[in-house]
C-alpha cells in the first residue's frame, strides 16, 4: 500500500523471519560464527538463547540457508512438545530416513546414516527451535544422541535455540551431564540504539529505498522507536510498519515522532514514568493495531476521494 509512495519494492518491516533482511548485530554475528564453527569443527553441541522477538528464528533461517548452500543435511524441529519416541521419529522423517518400528531400530537407523555420511566427509545437523519447551525426557534423549561419535568427532551436530528458560533448565542439577557437553553458549541481546538505526536503514535499503533510507526515519524518530521497542527487533518492525502507514496517510515522506508515539500507544508499548517495561507485546495486539491503522487509512482515502468528487461536481 505505501511501498510505491516511499519508493520501495517490498514491505521492509514484515515480522516473518525472512533471511533476506538479516541484520548482523554484534551478538547475532557472534552467535552465527559460533554455530558455524561448531558445525564445521564438529564440536557437537551449541546452545543459543534470547528473549522473545530478538531474532532467534531469523538466525535459524540464516543458518539453514548456509547449510543448504554447503549441502549439509539437517533436521529442523520446531514442535518441541513431542515425547522421546516421537522426537526420534521426527528426526528420521526430516532426514528422509525410513520410519522405525521401535526406539532401538530408530537409533540404529540414525547411527548407520550418520556413520555413512561421516565416511564420505559429510556433516549432519539437528536444529531444535523453542528448545525451552523440551521435556526432561527429551533433553536426556538429546544427551544420549551426543554419544553418537567417533574417537575424534561427534557424528551429529546439535543446535538448541530457545528463550532464557532454556539456560535455567541446562543449569539444573538434573541436566549437569548435558550441560558439560555444550561446546558453545551464546545469548542474543536486544539492539543498541546505534544498531537500531542501522537495522532500520538496512531493511529499508533491502526493500529498495536507496539513499532515501536515511531520511524516512530521522535520528530523533529512531530514538523514539528505540525507546518504545527497547531494541527488540520484532517490536522495531511493528512500530516502523505502523509509522509508515501513518506517514503515508499524511502524505509525508518522513516519519515524525508523533507518528511513532501514536503507533506505540496503539500497540500498548508506551511506558509511563515509574512503570516497568513489559518484556513483549502479543501478536494479537500488534495485528489489531495494524488493522486499525489500515481501516483508518482506507476511511481517510475514501473521504478524500468523496471530497474531490463533490468539488468536481460543483465545478
Amino acid at each position: 500500500m505505501y511501498q510505491k509512495f516511499f519508493g520501495l519494492t517490498r514491505s521492509p518491516f514484515e515480522i516473518s523471519p525472512d533471511p533476506y533482511f538479516y541484520y548482523g548485530s554484534t551478538k547475532h554475528n557472534e552467535a552465527l560464527a559460533s554455530i558455524y564453527y561448531g558445525i564445521r569443527a564438529r564440536k557437537g553441541f551449541v546452545v543459543v538463547t534470547g528473549e522473545v522477538g530478538t531474532g532467534k528464528t531469523l538466525l535459524i533461517r540464516r543458518i539453514q540457508e548456509g547449510l543448504d548452500r554447503e549441502q549439509v543435511a539437517f533436521a529442523y524441529i520446531f514442535n518441541t512438545r513431542l515425547g522421546p519416541d516421537d522426537f526420534l521419529r521426527y528426526i528420521l522423517g526430516d532426514l528422509s530416513l525410513p520410519p522405525a518400528r521401535s526406539k532401538s531400530e530408530a537409533l540404529l537407523t540414525l547411527n548407520d546414516y550418520l556413520i555413512s555420511r561421516h565416511k564420505r566427509g559429510l556433516t549432519t545437523v539437528l536444529i531444535v527451535d523453542e528448545a525451552q519447551h523440551l521435556s526432561w525426557e527429551v533433553l536426556e534423549e538429546i544427551r544420549l544422541l551426543t554419544n553418537l561419535e567417533t574417537t575424534q568427532e561427534k557424528l551429529l551436530q546439535i543446535i538448541l535455540i530457545g528463550q532464557p528458560e532454556l539456560d535455567e533448565k541446562l543449569d539444573s542439577m538434573n541436566l549437569r551431564q548435558l550441560k558439560q557437553r555444550v561446546a558453545f553458549r551464546c545469548h542474543l541481546e536486544p539492539l543498541t540504539q546505534l544498531e537500531c538505526r542501522d537495522y532500520v536503514v538496512r531493511r529499508l535499503q533491502r526493500a529498495g529505498a536507496g539513499a532515501n533510507a536515511w531520511t524516512i526515519f530521522p535520528d530523533p524518530v529512531i530514538a523514539k522507536i528505540y525507546q518504545h521497542s527497547r531494541g527488540i527487533p520484532r517490536l522495531v518492525n511493528t512500530i516502523c510498519e505502523n509509522a509508515l502507514i501513518a506517514a503515508f496517510a499524511s502524505q509525508s515522506h518522513s516519519v515524525t515522532e508523533a507518528m511513532v508515539e501514536e503507533a506505540a500507544d496503539d500497540l500498548r508499548l508506551k511506558i509511563t514514568q515509574g512503570e516497568a517495561a513489559p518484556s513483549q507485546t502479543d501478536e494479537a495486539t500488534q495485528q489489531r493495531a495494524l488493522l486499525k491503522r489500515l481501516i483508518d487509512l482506507l476511511q481517510g482515502l475514501d473521504s478524500a476521494e468523496e471530497a474531490r468528487s463533490k468539488a468536481t461536481h460543483q465545478e
